[in-house]
């Protein structure tokens, strides 16, 4: 489930999430705690849980909280916007959920077209949150600068973390989310998920659409080239790969990787 605060924008600092104005419509902390108690899934609503033990199954939903607060050109305060951000996550989280049903994620983005400049959600600003409250970060792999790679990024995160959450996409030039296809970030996303035997810690999820072309091709071709690159991964003798690395014997390991 998805809480992406796409009009947050306001002018109240005691009212909404970053205190500037983008849309009429204001949008709170309280839409955010609204979508813990929508999900069926925290202590104030039984249904989700009822259901779960007459059917025996045990399983879990994962909450991500994407806000878009940007500028597009330079900003004379960078600090109080991620104040009053973080001040609202933390009305969010306050409202009480079920740590064994939910897992709680928040997702950065370096800029977005006609926000170039600043972002109020930055990747550092995300991190450090989730790390000091003990939820999830959220990497897409089209939220980044084009030159940087979510692959990198998934073992720095398992050093620290014991969960890591993911949007898979396809970023052409930005974030523009054409259909995953099997190509080569994909592959080093998987190798990295696979190689850590971190396949219970990342939490997959595809993020893509394309109204130019057949929507369920489109589903069918990204899911499938996500399962591709994990089995490409599975088929790979990692621990000869890290053997060769730790020996530097590095012609091998480009011949073999």
């Amino acid at each position: 489930m998805g809480s992406a605060f796409l009009n947050m924008l306001s002018l109240k600092d005691d009212e909404f999430m970053t205190g500037y104005y983008y849309e009429r419509r204001p949008v709170s902390p309280e839409d955010g705690r609204a979508v813990f108690r929508y999900s069926r899934l925290d202590p104030y609503s039984r249904v989700f849980d009822t259901q779960l033990g007459q059917m025996r199954i045990d399983t879990s939903c994962l909450v991500n909280i994407w806000i878009p607060d940007s500028f597009k050109d330079i900003p004379a305060d960078r600090l109080s916007p991620r104040l009053r951000l973080k001040k609202s996550l933390d009305e969010i989280l306050a409202c009480g959920y079920n740590k064994n049903k939910v897992t709680v994620a928040v997702e950065s983005k370096v800029f977005g077209i006609g926000v170039e400049s600043y972002t109020v959600g930055s990747n550092e600003f995300y991190q450090n949150y989730a790390a000091k409250n003990n939820i999830c970060c959220l990497l897409d792999n089209g939220h980044c600068h084009p030159l940087e790679y979510v692959s990198d990024k998934i073992p720095a995160l398992l050093a620290f973390y014991d969960k890591v959450a993911l949007h898979v996409t396809r970023g052409v030039r930005w974030d523009s989310d054409h259909v995953v296809l099997f190509e080569d970030e994909l592959k080093e996303i998987a190798k990295e998920i696979v190689r850590n035997e971190a396949t219970d810690k990342v939490k997959i999820g595809l993020d893509y659409f394309d109204a130019s072309i057949n929507r369920l091709s489109a589903w069918v071709t990204g899911q499938r080239a996500m399962q591709k690159a994990l089995l490409y991964a599975l088929l790979m003798n990692h621990d000869e790969l890290k053997k060769l690395q730790d020996e530097a014997d590095f012609t091998a390991l480009m011949v073999k990787g």
